[in-house]
């Protein structure tokens, strides 16, 4: 077996981006989850990459940025490399606007946007083109914003692992670390490094979604009363996600699909009669902070971290993975402050 250059535990978007990045530079690497690919949070359904409001800006949402400008070409490379589409697109979203006061916030927030998002994308408040896609807006008007994008997870994670197979990767249920090491395990990740810790460094965040038999596929997604709609380019619609902090079992969905399901029947017109495709439940991992854990592993000397991606993992993986692989391959570091993993401690 060849030696490898650089060995991550954990088949999530962050394991898989880290991977994919150090791949694409010639390094030769190997991915180990027992549970295979996707297996957890990132195998989900939903896959809204959304940004955070332009306003009170900060590293956090300067990196998010940065990330989701990047990500169309980051995809675009995956699906060339491999041959699988992540179901991108850049689709844009819109949001109603529920009173004066929010009006006037959204309008404040355009502004912001112009200033903050270099031009290359925009916030603006429009008037609600109704039809059967547009959710009522006691106002009259929805937020439009033209950067935020949608993939399909699950399909996601596989068009990654068949890229890094593509460059001479290995994806293994189990083997040996070797060369430098990566840990993005995800929610029992962070268990581990709470048990080895005299507080709580992270938790997991269980979340559950619905799949719809719907095709929206050219329409933006919604964000409604904190329900994300998300068409998928497969004709399907996904409905997500919920938050839960306590939970028995981490995939099993119930009752709480039914609420998802009904408040976006509610919603959306179009979506009032449509069939189901599946139910997903899976646990996503959330750091104390709940900004990203990217560098140094703070408990396992010489190795590093990638965790905590949470509800925005896969919007900031493009650019989570390409710092990640500037620090564990060449020793740069261009990694903001606030996601040291030390902040989570």
């Amino acid at each position: 077996m060849a030696m490898m250059d650089v060995t991550l535990f954990g088949a999530g978007v962050f394991g898989l981006s880290v991977a994919w990045c150090c791949a694409r530079r010639g390094a030769a690497v190997r991915v180990i989850d027992p549970g295979g690919v996707g297996a957890g949070a990132s195998g989900g359904i939903v896959g809204a990459l959304a940004p955070h409001v332009p306003e009170q800006w900060n590293d956090k949402k300067a990196f998010q940025l940065e990330s989701l400008l990047m990500a169309e070409g980051f995809w675009d490379e995956v699906a060339q490399a491999g041959g699988l589409s992540p179901g991108y697109a850049r689709t844009g979203r819109w949001q109603p606007v529920a009173d004066a006061e929010a009006l006037a916030r959204a309008r404040t927030r355009a502004e912001g946007a112009a200033q903050l998002w270099q031009g290359r994308a925009t916030w603006q408040v429009i008037d609600s083109p109704g039809g059967d896609w547009a959710p009522a807006a006691p106002t009259g008007h929805l937020i439009h914003d033209t950067l935020t994008a949608r993939l399909h997870p699950g399909q996601a994670c596989a068009a990654l692992a068949t890229a890094i197979r593509a460059k001479g990767g290995e994806i293994v249920s189990e083997g040996r670390a070797e060369g430098q090491v990566v840990h993005a395990t995800g929610w029992r990740g962070l268990e581990e490094m709470t048990t080895r810790h005299s507080r709580l460094v992270g938790a997991g965040i269980k979340g559950q979604a619905v799949l719809l038999a719907h095709d929206a596929a050219a329409l933006p997604q919604l964000f409604v009363d904190g329900l994300h709609i998300v068409p998928h380019a497969d004709g399907t619609v996904a409905v997500g996600s919920t938050t839960e902090r306590d939970f028995d079992s981490p995939d099993a969905t119930d009752a709480h699909c039914d609420a998802l399901l009904a408040s976006a029947r509610a919603a959306v017109p179009a979506l009032a009669e449509v069939p189901e495709v599946r139910r997903w439940a899976g646990v996503r991992p959330r750091s104390r902070t709940r900004a990203p854990m990217l560098g140094r592993h703070p408990f396992r000397h010489g190795e590093f971290v990638a965790n905590g991606g949470f509800k925005i993992g896969f919007g900031m993986a493009p650019l989570a993975g390409e710092v990640m692989a500037d620090r564990v391959l060449e020793g740069r570091d261009r990694i903001p402050a606030a996601f040291d993993p030390r902040a989570s401690l």
